[in-house]
């Protein structure tokens, strides 16, 4: 059977209904499709339970707040239909999105305060994680400083996951051979990859920007962020320019699929020397990132 027939095949939760892949539909009319109204998670599933649900489900409501959309679930009613889910599919191991939009409404931009929501959960197998796992990605990442600008804060909430991601698609239509755009803010300071939180190392330890500028909070950033804290590596989260990037020893991307993605090259520039280059710091965190993924869901 091929990839397309199984996905075909695969259910999803659609407003408290399994439905197969290729009958979930969403009405033209709904505020996520018209107007990018809505609200999503990207979670991963590791043995069978989700990594840092509580911290997802934090972000996930903090977004619906920035957005004024009160779809009144708990967070448990939203566990379970991502468990539901991933039980119909029997996925243990699996990539899961979570959607809520402000549902059908009159075509009108303003929003209406009674809300219908539209509740969607996707899913799809990824290999086992943890320290018999496997990576989602091929090998380490390239990076390309582009032109698109990251949205300020003052404009749409960073820390919030909506529909809309132009801003990234945008940024990604950039590249030229490279797998993750370097987008900077408004000043010209690095604020995050198209989907990913960066970081880098250098003498001075561990760097990433820091989240007062318009960058996402990564659920991955902040474990990360608690594993070098755990390790004794300094860390300093601050404002940097693309060339302190390009200048490092080390860099890596973060988020919810990669995990810790190593990065090789910086707009066509090596880092460190020769094809077998250590990453000491990045290799560290990538292990005890594994080690923590094991704990919580494989023993």
């Amino acid at each position: 059977m091929s990839e397309d027939e199984l996905t075909s095949e695969r259910l999803y939760h659609l407003d408290g209904e399994l439905v197969s892949a290729s009958e979930a539909t969403v009405s033209v009319d709904d505020r996520g499709f018209r107007y990018g109204d809505g609200a999503f998670e990207t979670l991963r599933a590791y043995g069978g339970s989700i990594f840092e649900w509580e911290a997802h489900a934090d972000r996930l409501e903090r977004t619906c707040e920035s957005l004024g959309l009160e779809h009144g679930f708990s967070r448990q009613e939203l566990l379970d239909r991502i468990e539901a889910t991933l039980a119909a599919n029997d996925l243990a191991n699996a990539y899961v999105r979570l959607s809520i939009t402000r549902g059908v409404q009159p075509g009108t931009l303003a929003p209406r305060p009674e809300v219908d929501p539209t509740v969607v959960v996707y899913v799809k197998p990824l290999p086992r994680g943890g320290l018999e796992g496997e990576p989602v990605w091929d090998g380490p990442a390239t990076l390309q400083t582009v032109k698109v600008r990251r949205i300020p804060d003052a404009a749409l909430p960073a820390g919030a996951k909506t529909h809309n991601y132009l801003n990234g698609i945008l940024a990604r239509q950039e590249l030229h051979d490279a797998d993750e755009a370097l987008v900077r803010d408004l000043e010209g300071d690095v604020a995050e990859g198209a989907t990913s939180n960066v970081f880098f190392v250098d003498d001075g330890g561990l760097h990433t920007p820091t989240t007062e500028g318009p960058v996402l909070p990564g659920i991955t950033r902040r474990v990360v962020l608690e594993l070098a804290a755990e390790a004794g590596i300094p860390i300093d989260e601050g404002r940097f320019r693309p060339e302190d990037v390009r200048q490092a020893d080390e860099v890596f991307l973060t988020n919810t699929t990669w995990e810790v993605r190593p990065v090789d090259r910086v707009d066509g520039i090596a880092l460190g020397e020769g094809d077998d280059r250590e990453r000491p710091v990045t290799s560290l965190l990538a292990r005890l990132f594994d080690e923590r993924v094991e704990r919580a869901h494989y023993e």
